[in-house]
């Protein structure tokens, strides 16, 4: 009788264990996937990462139709079909398709407005020292948009600004982390110099070089990058007033080593251009072929159909790269790991360089490569964004379903 009870508890403890251990498993899963799903057919959907996972409609979370569109729904992902794991909300869309680039471009920015980029004492004429942005309270990395009114497009104009105003006080209008301010600038007389002093430094536009990842040949969109377009003193967004993009030849590849980054360097077009750049957000820098451009560049490139998220998975790649010259070419490469809860971030998975020509031309991932195009399973998966420091072979990814989002 003994026995029997001790068997029937182990039992128990081991069954009890095994489900604890099972929803233990549910709960890893849920964190990592996505709340929205974007797929052709909601009963097709399945994730690339996680094969043990399966889905089906569920009827008892059904959306009302007055509340969204019909081509929204919600299903069930469980685990072996047995344990729910999360409720997700699918959005049916048929994937587009896009031509890939891989070739390089030259940026060329102008701000919308001034971005402070630091901030400095002035020595007065009697010997003390004040920073008068300081005083009004401006800080590194402010976007200055108007003085007195006036819309500020130039350093120049702000310079001008200052140094007129004959220690008047001078009202700015600036944007912190998306929020508008005023300010209330007090020129002051340099004791060095002679002339008036906001004791500030500030920039007006930007210049690099990134990689084309694709676009669409009927209305001429495009998107590079897969980041944004950061400021490298202050690490802030660059708001976009105007862009270019231009043509440029990849003249020398400075070679990745661990703790040192690579770098390819290029000559800009000075006549050719590829058309023009209008929005630098989190997925991308983003803009219009010019007719010409269209033309030209469709006539070599590839078209693919667009992978959304859980197509994406672990295994054999390619990407699309330039490193010499204007035009790309393909080098293999590897996807080690994705993650598909990821959102609002260019680091939705990580990607090695396994071609041993690209290894040893640039040592892997090198900066300007940012953009290059991965193609998985005949389908575009994404882009390269980052490279690891302490290991150039290897570097962040985004979803080409993040970087579509932005060209609606």
């Amino acid at each position: 009788m003994r026995l029997k009870r001790k068997i029937i508890k182990t039992a128990a403890a081991l069954l009890s264990a095994a489900f604890l251990g099972l929803y233990g498993t549910a709960g890893y899963y849920s964190a990592r996937l996505p709340d929205v799903i974007t797929a052709d057919r909601a009963e097709d959907i399945k994730i690339a990462g996680f094969p043990e996972l399966s889905c089906c409609t569920d009827t008892e979370a059904a959306i009302p139709a007055a509340q969204t569109c019909s081509d929204t729904e919600r299903v069930t992902l469980s685990l072996f079909g047995a344990i729910p794991v999360k409720n997700v909300e699918v959005h049916r869309e048929e994937a587009p398709v896009f031509a890939v680039g891989g070739r390089p471009f030259g940026i060329k920015l102008l701000m919308e407005g001034v971005m402070v980029t630091g901030l400095g004492d002035i020595e007065t004429a009697e010997g003390g020292c004040i920073c008068p942005a300081r005083e009004a309270g401006i800080q590194k990395g402010d976007v200055i948009r108007r003085a007195d009114g006036v819309e500020l497009t130039s350093n120049d104009q702000l310079q001008e600004l200052i140094s007129s105003s004959c220690g008047k006080v001078i009202e700015l209008s600036a944007e912190r982390d998306g929020e508008s301010f005023t300010a209330y600038l007090q020129p002051v007389m340099s004791g060095r110099s002679g002339g008036w002093k906001g004791g500030m430094w500030v920039r007006d536009s930007i210049a690099g070089i990134g990689t084309m990842t694709f676009f669409d040949k009927e209305t001429g969109s495009f998107v590079g990058l897969g980041h944004p377009i950061c400021d490298s003193d202050t690490g802030g967004i660059v708001p976009v007033h105007s862009g270019e993009a231009v043509p440029v030849d990849i003249t020398e590849v400075k070679r990745g080593a661990r703790g040192l980054p690579g770098e390819l360097r290029g000559a800009f077009s000075k006549s050719g251009s590829f058309g023009i750049l209008d929005r630098n957000k989190s997925s991308g820098i983003y803009g219009h072929l010019s007719p010409e451009a269209l033309a030209t560049i469709s006539e070599s490139c590839e078209e693919f159909t667009m992978a959304r998220r859980q197509e994406v998975g672990t295994g054999a790649a390619e990407i699309y790269a330039t490193v010499d010259g204007e035009t790309p070419e393909r080098y293999s490469a590897e996807i080690v790991s994705v993650d598909y809860g990821s959102v609002g971030t260019s680091k939705n998975m990580v990607i090695r360089i396994t071609d041993e020509r690209l290894l040893e031309r640039t040592g892997g991932i090198v900066q300007g490569m940012s953009g290059s195009p991965v193609i998985q399973n005949g389908k575009l998966a994404g882009a390269v964004t980052h490279v690891f420091v302490a290991d150039p072979t290897q570097g962040y990814g985004i979803f080409a379903e993040n970087m579509a989002e932005g060209m609606k």
